[in-house]
């Protein structure tokens, strides 16, 4: 008697699966027919190019505020999807007290596209209220145009499960998130009128020529993602001295040189270096902070990887950067240090010196904050610590983020490890005029700290 092999085979793989299911957990289960590197990177990165325009538009979202937001939604992104990041990556949520993330349902499908689609449509809704009807709509056109791409995809049970799961966990991260008061709607109330700095030889003050009030001076009370209050401590700044011989004095004239060399039409490359790093204008740019995802939105593209590898990228970098503005801000009102425009105007006694940031007609421009440390230093010290701990440590790339524009220099540059790219965005503050070199110095090694305290958190399972 002849045996029809092809009429058994059929049979016996369906209960060599099922005894293989029985045999597995639930999650297990989930981690195998469910997993996030089945699919693309193209709805994360979609949507963090658009939180670009968000952050760069919407007035209000200058760089501790929208380092916050990145941080959230980061962390919104990542908690939607991880239980399709196979078994290697966990929650996180434990991490954070009041945070309580939905469940999903065990045993049934989800179609991850769909969920983080969701999430990221109702994290922006809920983070930027306020922004410009030109760039709110992006929101409900992106989510529809993905929707509309992923219905057919799945049944629409599974497209309905996964769409109200994407938005449930939005609306819990964003919860807590107003939970933080000193930091919710903050973008309300970036100069409060109650704070009055204080007085006295080399202190901070509004500085010319637009005198603005301090921007967010209470910064530094902000719920962290990771880095501890002692982390937070850096070393304290030079001492102020008038002293030509004195350390503070020799780092103004080392800025004050490099600016008078450079609108003489000398030291080009320092010239490239301040205005590619420069990001300071509202609206001109993306923030400093965002600056950061516009670098990790580069590198997504570039390595083409993964649904999960891209949302465990924007959750890292966000949370570092937001963790990195809190502590340069805590730092900054800490010590309250004068701007070298200050220092060179009122100590060395050059009237009619002036930074090269934010050209306006015939007048720049110096961050309405104290100096020390940098806040461009610590965000980059912070995104190199954990875009290094996920690409690797001699990752070399081409920073494209100005290509194109005419209005300053924007010829991109190429580095060879991210810990060179957050050296050179640091000491571009020099060559801007804006900031002391102890202030990019130790605002590096702050940043360095806030990654390393993100990379920390328990991620893998």
């Amino acid at each position: 008697m002849s045996i029809n092999l092809r009429s058994l085979w059929k049979p016996c793989v369906f209960i060599l699966m099922a005894i293989s299911i029985t045999m597995c957990t639930d999650d297990e289960v989930e981690s195998i027919f469910q997993s996030t590197t089945s699919y693309d990177n193209e709805v994360a990165l979609s949507w963090n190019v658009i939180l670009l325009d968000l952050e760069r538009f919407t007035p209000g979202y200058r760089p501790p505020v929208s380092a916050r937001n990145l941080g959230y939604i980061g962390l919104a992104a990542y908690e939607s999807v991880v239980n399709g990041m196979t078994d290697e990556y966990r929650s996180i949520a434990d991490s954070y007290p009041g945070l309580v993330v939905p469940n999903i349902e065990r045993g049934t499908e989800y179609h991850w596209p769909t969920v983080l689609n969701a999430t990221y449509a109702r994290i922006l809704a809920h983070f930027f209220p306020t922004a410009p009807f030109e760039y709110a709509s992006k929101i409900q056109v992106t989510e529809t145009q993905f929707n509309n791409e992923f219905i057919g995809q799945v049944s629409q049970e599974v497209f309905n499960r996964s769409q109200e799961y994407g938005r449930n966990v939005a609306d819990a991260v964003f919860a807590w998130s107003a939970t933080d008061i000193p930091g919710h709607e903050a973008y309300l109330r970036p100069h409060p009128t109650d704070y009055v700095p204080p007085t006295g030889p080399g202190l901070w003050q509004p500085t010319y020529p637009d005198y603005t009030r301090a921007l967010f001076p209470y910064w530094g009370s902000v719920r962290r993602f990771a880095i501890t209050p002692d982390e937070v401590q850096i070393k304290d700044p030079l001492p102020y001295s008038t002293d030509p011989n004195s350390d503070i004095y020799l780092q103004a004239r080392e800025t004050q040189i490099t600016i008078n060399q450079i609108k003489a039409g000398q030291k080009y490359e320092e010239r490239w270096i301040a205005d590619f790093w420069s990001d300071d204008c509202a609206a001109k740019t993306f923030s400093p902070a965002g600056r950061w995802i516009a670098v990790a939105n580069q590198v997504v593209a570039n390595e083409n990887v993964d649904l999960g590898t891209a949302v465990l990228t924007y959750a890292k970098v966000g949370m570092a950067i937001g963790d990195a503005g809190i502590a340069a801000w805590h730092e900054k009102y800490r010590f309250n240090y004068q701007r070298p425009i200050d220092y060179i105007r009122q100590v060395m006694g050059d009237n009619n010196w002036n930074s090269i940031m934010c050209p306006d007609g015939t007048e720049f421009y110096t961050p309405p904050f104290p100096a020390y440390p940098s806040g461009h230093a610590t965000f980059g010290g912070a995104a190199a610590e954990v875009l290094s701990s996920i690409y690797g440590y001699n990752y070399s790339m081409t920073d494209k983020c100005h290509l194109g524009r005419t209005d300053f220099i924007s010829t991109p540059r190429t580095f060879n490890t991210f810990y060179e790219m957050a050296e050179e965005n640091a000491f571009s503050r020099i060559p801007i005029g804006v900031h002391f070199r102890m202030d990019s110095e130790q605002g590096l090694l702050l940043g360095y700290r806030a990654g390393r305290a993100v990379n920390r958190l328990p991620w893998r399972r």
